[in-house]
């Protein structure tokens, strides 16, 4: 029971290793790509075969899926599959899977200084619950609080909810939205694909459309300055972002700390600490002040869910 296998499942790569309790250490971390696989089983299979000790009989598996019961499917991808059949085929005695942002939140309190960028100091070392906020093919995120000598996580969908424009410009790209949507919901424009959507519709706007086609090349374009509309649109993304996770923070009561995930954000951190971010973050009214003490940082070590898949209590 001193290991376990730990494993970070996303929609295109599936990292797993052996985690070992007593020495807070990885061992046997491989990657896989997902396509060539036709089920997570196989995965496992084979991760096992080249593994050099005896087989663990625990595992905490973090998943890019809706959190369910033993039912797991996911997002992005064909993969499903039972809990109990995946626990009794492979003899894990204590089993557990848990969605992405639950694994990222999980991480949170065994994040070293290597594995984060401070964006802003707050007020001091977080306390208090947590939270984590990322834009990727989505926006989700999770908080995390001390509960009974152990760690409640709580998963949440800011993605879903909504987003009001706070200048001019922003309302000239709601108007057009609101044509073309229902609601302006958050991860319509904080999300890779939002990245993309804000860079076209600035385009149309300011009668200045881009070469990018992808929302990476939005982020170079912008991050070289080589694209006046490509820096405006990361700029507008940091600022929406800025916005959504005072709201969340806020919403959850997480003043503890604040941590961005996802892989955009760590490719921008001295564009995010020079933009409206942190200002948009704290424009809360009455409670600027108290969201002005919330450390805020970014994630940058690659692999969050897997220290979250290691370190997530297994009862």
């Amino acid at each position: 029971m001193a290991t376990r296998l730990a494993a970070d499942v996303g929609g295109t790569n599936t990292r797993i290793a052996l985690f070992d309790l007593e020495a807070n250490k990885f061992r046997a971390l491989k990657t896989y790509i997902n396509r060539d696989y036709a089920s997570f089983q196989d995965v496992i299979a084979q991760w096992l075969t080249g593994l050099e000790e005896a087989a663990p009989s625990q595992a905490c598996i973090a998943i890019a899926a809706v959190p369910s019961d033993d039912l797991v499917s996911m997002t992005n991808m064909n993969w499903s599959f039972s809990c109990k059949a995946l626990a009794a085929e492979f003899r894990f005695r204590n089993f557990r899977w848990i969605n992405d942002f639950e694994a990222n939140a999980f991480s949170l309190p065994y994040l070293g200084k290597a594995d984060r960028d401070v964006i802003h100091t707050g007020g001091g070392h977080e306390q208090g619950k947590l939270a984590v906020i990322g834009p990727g093919t989505g926006l989700g995120g999770a908080t995390i609080e001390p509960q009974a000598q152990t760690w409640n996580v709580c998963a949440c969908e800011p993605g879903s909810t909504s987003l009001a424009p706070a200048n001019a410009l922003e309302l000239e790209l709601f108007k057009v939205l609101l044509q073309r949507h229902s609601q302006v919901y958050a991860e319509l424009l904080v999300s890779g694909p939002g990245l993309l959507r804000l860079y076209k519709l600035l385009g149309d706007i300011t009668d200045k459309p881009g070469s990018a086609r992808t929302p990476a090349d939005v982020s170079q374009l912008a991050l070289g300055e080589e694209e006046e509309t490509a820096v405006l649109a990361l700029k507008t993304f940091s600022a929406l972002l800025g916005s959504i996770a005072g709201d969340f923070s806020l919403a959850t009561g997480s003043y503890g700390g604040l941590f961005l995930a996802g892989g955009i954000v760590p490719t921008m951190i001295p564009f995010l600490r020079a933009s409206d971010f942190h200002q948009r973050f704290c424009d809360k009214g009455a409670m600027s002040a108290n969201l002005g003490q919330i450390p805020v940082y970014a994630i940058t070590t690659a692999q969050p869910g897997l220290i979250g898949a290691a370190h997530a209590p297994l009862n």
